[in-house]
């Protein structure tokens, strides 16, 4: 379970830089609430990104996105619905990508899948 955790984390590490890289504005990094969590909230442009991110060592239980159930975007959702009236950001534009991150040996891969709800 622990090397699990571990795994998650640097996988959430990965997706932050391959994002910072790539232009987004991190804005914040697990955040929770009695609604659920966000792994990432970032800024791409004029929009605001709501991001899970799912890595994997192996494809034994599917890929990566797969593992975003219909129960899990309700999470991701609620908490993003809270994020959004404690920000006062009513009026801005949103998304929600996941980003599979695949660790093979030593190196990351990334699939980022924008707008998958």
């Amino acid at each position: 379970m622990y090397e699990r955790h571990e795994v998650g984390k640097q996988g959430e590490k990965y997706a932050s830089n391959y994002l910072q890289e790539n232009g987004y504005k991190i804005i914040r990094r697990n955040f929770k609430c009695k609604q659920g969590e966000i792994d990432i909230i970032a800024k791409d442009k004029q929009e605001y990104v709501f991001i899970e991110v799912k890595t994997r060592q192996n494809l034994h239980y599917g890929m990566p996105s797969e593992a975003v159930t219909r129960k899990k975007k309700k999470h991701i959702w609620n908490a993003t619905k809270y994020y959004i009236y404690s920000h006062k950001l009513e009026n801005e534009l949103i998304r929600f990508d996941v980003i599979e991150v695949f660790k093979i040996k030593e190196s990351f891969y990334i699939n980022h899948i924008k707008q998958i709800m």
